[in-house]
């Protein structure tokens, strides 16, 4: 199977502080990965490095075999919820929705806003204006404008932020029909685990371990939670030097 998302041995520097120390790993195409860690971790600067928005200082990484900085057209094939992401406060719900299926090039807008409109469950919102949300309805609508294309790959920054438990479940049934490979970065364990069933764990800008939840469970010692086996893990990752 080929890989959707390719990161190799990546450094990032904001000034002299670094971000990324030498991170390598994989998503073959289809997965629902989780990026697992504390925060300052790297996690938002890895997704802002695999969606084009930066440049790795040192390394490469791959998004369906293209470089997401260099090549403009992969970009069609992503999709990106930024950490706290806002859309337009002065459009509406449907002006937003409208306005980035256009931009996205999506033969009938419309028809694309009213089809995410009732998936998100925001239909009785779309003549508000974005100020007038909460913040809860307005993930939701950030969610919707990431996955209005169908991108092949998606990536998602604490995507239940500000979401309550049944909104959560909607939102999770939604992207769990999606047929994309999803790389889902947060820092709790219960996100990650339902929404992938993969985990790449890092601390300090590196890779601490890469597996299954199966793998994180059998290394658990006898009535141990998993999120015990995490902690430990991330424990034994290198001190940063």
């Amino acid at each position: 199977m080929a890989n959707a998302i390719e990161v190799s041995d990546v450094y990032k520097f904001y000034g002299t502080v670094p971000a990324l120390r030498g991170l390598s790993f994989e998503v073959p195409e289809g997965g629902r990965y989780a990026l697992l860690g504390p925060n300052g971790a790297g996690k938002s600067t890895t997704l802002r490095i695999l969606v084009g928005l930066l440049k790795p200082d040192k390394g490469t990484v791959r998004v369906l075999g293209k470089d997401p900085a260099e090549d403009y057209e992969v970009k069609r094939y992503i999709g990106y919820l930024p950490e706290d992401a806002t859309p337009y406060l002065s459009l509406t719900v449907r002006e937003n929705l409208e306005y980035i299926a256009a931009l996205r090039g999506l033969d009938d807008p419309r028809d694309r806003a009213e089809k995410m409109m009732d998936l998100l469950g925001i239909r009785k919102y779309e003549n508000y204006r974005v100020s007038a949300l909460s913040r809860g309805n307005m993930q939701r609508l950030a969610i919707a404008l990431a996955i209005i294309h169908e991108p092949r790959v998606v990536f998602l920054d604490e995507p239940l932020n500000y979401l309550d438990i049944p909104t959560q479940e909607e939102v999770i049934g939604v992207l769990s029909k999606m047929n994309a490979t999803f790389l889902v970065s947060t820092h709790i364990m219960s996100v990650a685990g339902r929404l992938t069933d993969h985990i790449v764990m890092i601390s300090g800008g590196r890779l601490v371990w890469q597996g299954t939840f199966d793998d994180l469970r059998r290394m658990a010692h006898e009535e141990e939670p998993i999120e015990s086996v995490v902690a430990r893990l991330m424990r034994s990752a290198p001190v940063q030097a």
